[in-house]
């Protein structure tokens, strides 16, 4: 993780509260942001980093770029080839880049564009629900009692289906099992 300048403070407090959209051509940075697409998560190859929410924010400096990403969950083993991947992108274009990796805040699945959940479907991973926008603060309880959600199976579309695992291919998604067509599926969580 880069350790980042009090000069720099500002530009991460500036970072955008939600999905980042493509920005458009008339941007000073669009051929950056155009560059910067070409990198795919590494667990979900069919996603942009800036699709699935980790691509935050673009900024040149004097030295070179600066790329800021925050990794969909802190531990993430998918970090440091996000960052080599984002490096050799922009190395490739001639362009020098600093990857700055910002936890806070932390990363969410509200993030994911609409065209990014499309895409899971698409790829055979039911897509995190939206959190509601009216969620109020609450006590920490120990053990939270949790309505079931209705998550419906990428292959078929039926939502009879049920959790099997809370963990699946990787942490950020559960294992689903699909009781209609009886086909195993991941769904990313919501975060």
């Amino acid at each position: 993780m880069v350790k980042v300048a009090a000069a720099d403070a500002s530009f991460l407090e500036a970072l955008p509260d939600g999905s980042v959209e493509m920005p458009v051509p008339t941007h000073p940075h669009f051929e950056v942001w155009q560059y910067l697409e070409s990198v795919c998560d590494p667990e979900i190859p069919v996603l942009s980093l800036r699709e699935i929410g980790v691509l935050r924010a673009v900024r040149q400096q004097p030295q070179g770029w600066q790329i800021v990403i925050t990794p969909t969950y802190n531990g993430c083993p998918a970090l440091e080839q996000m960052q080599d991947d984002v490096r050799h992108c922009m190395t490739q274009k001639g362009l020098q880049a600093e990857v700055i990796t910002c936890l806070s805040p932390a990363w969410s699945s509200d993030w994911i564009t609409s065209q990014a959940k499309a895409k899971l479907l698409a790829y055979g991973i039911a897509p995190p629900h939206t959190k509601p926008a009216n969620l109020t603060p609450k006590r920490i309880r120990l053990v939270q009692k949790i309505a079931p959600m209705q998550v419906v199976c990428p292959q078929c579309g039926s939502d009879n289906t049920t959790e099997t695992s809370h963990f699946g291919s990787t942490a950020c998604k559960a294992m689903y099992k699909c009781l209609a067509c009886m086909e195993p599926f991941d769904y990313f969580k919501p975060y």
